[in-house]
């Protein structure tokens, strides 16, 4: 799949884990046939060190942000520091309202989740009760949280440590830079964007989650950015909206594994060009499902969509300007 104008489909089976705390938290979609890397060893910490993503993290593979290929889907890391420690790999979630670590790295920091006072997790397709941890700090660049509640989920995407949700972030900028394995997470300065870029507005639904205004072929959308969403995922309004119009849609029929373990089927498609502001993804590949958190999101009605690393990970650049309410993308060179 191509963003401007391409090429390939990226036909996987779709694995989707949209959170939400109840007090509220989205998080990840997963593909489950994208294998998991192995986690690499992170070094001691580094008091006072202002670029957290210039630490080194050894491994055969991108340390932290890759870009979706033809044999696998993109992926977006943040080096974050919970209580001094780390860095700790969390998968930066635009669609999730909150953190979330691995009981892993509740052993590590030597702390015992809470059972006592558990958390509901919303997920895409289901809900679940989990244990909490509370830190003292979680920091990474001009973004620093203290205190901190964060609940343990059992999966964070294809080996990562945690979810990295949208506390913090309604005056920062984030860049990813998907060719040189880059993320930095800044305090606006309102940056217009440079030249080459596509820029886009945002809205904010529910608190944080990232809208802009799309369509699909002719039918317009409300796309969710979900940047912890490896798969993209649509509701049945949007495909009755296209069966209307009588796009004859090939589905595959499969189920969908929420992060919670919870089960729901959907029909995966091939659809028109998805289009927002000057963008164009071409060959897309969407799972469409009556999804739990489309209902939880009262987002049944009109055509819906969560747009995720499948499609987000084939640009050069991100950036999410919260201050702004902007995206600026700039394609890759090859589109």
């Amino acid at each position: 799949m191509n963003p401007i104008k391409g090429g390939c489909s990226v036909r996987l089976n779709r694995m989707a884990a949209v959170l939400w705390l109840v007090l509220s938290l989205p998080a990840a979609t997963a593909l489950a046939q994208v294998p998991p890397p192995v986690p690499a060893p992170v070094p001691a910490p580094v008091p006072g060190i202002d670029d957290l993503t210039e630490i080194l993290v050894q491994a055969d593979e991108p340390r932290f942000v890759a870009p979706t290929r033809r044999d696998r889907i993109g992926r977006i890391w943040a080096p974050v520091f919970i209580n001094g420690k780390g860095p700790y790999r969390l998968v930066l979630d635009t669609g999730a309202s909150h953190s979330a670590v691995m009981a892993s790295v509740a052993t590590s920091l030597g702390i015992v989740p809470d059972a006592a006072s558990p958390v509901l997790l919303r997920g895409v397709t289901g809900n679940a009760v989990v244990p909490v941890i509370r830190v003292d700090s979680l920091q990474i660049g001009d973004l620093l949280i203290e205190p901190v509640m964060l609940p343990i989920v059992t999966d964070a995407l294809g080996g990562a440590e945690g979810i990295l949700g949208t506390e913090g972030l309604i005056n920062k900028r984030i860049f990813i830079d998907f060719r040189n394995d880059r993320i930095r997470i800044t305090t606006s300065r309102s940056e217009r964007a440079k030249f080459g870029f596509i820029t886009v507005p945002i809205k904010f639904l529910r608190g944080r989650l990232l809208v802009v205004d799309a369509s699909v072929g002719e039918v317009r959308v409300k796309a969710i950015i979900d940047t912890g969403g490896q798969a993209t995922i649509a509701n049945l309004a949007l495909r009755d909206a296209l069966n209307r119009r009588r796009f004859h849609m090939k589905s595959t029929r499969g189920d969908i594994i929420g992060a919670t373990n919870a089960v729901q089927s959907g029909d995966t498609s091939d659809t028109p060009p998805i289009k927002f502001g000057g963008m164009e993804i071409r060959g897309a590949r969407v799972t469409f499902g009556d999804m739990h958190i489309f209902e939880h999101w009262r987002l049944t009605s009109e055509p819906a969509m969560l747009i995720g690393m499948d499609a987000l990970g084939m640009l050069d650049t991100l950036i999410i300007d919260y201050q702004r309410r902007e995206l600026q993308m700039l394609p890759h060179a090859g589109s």
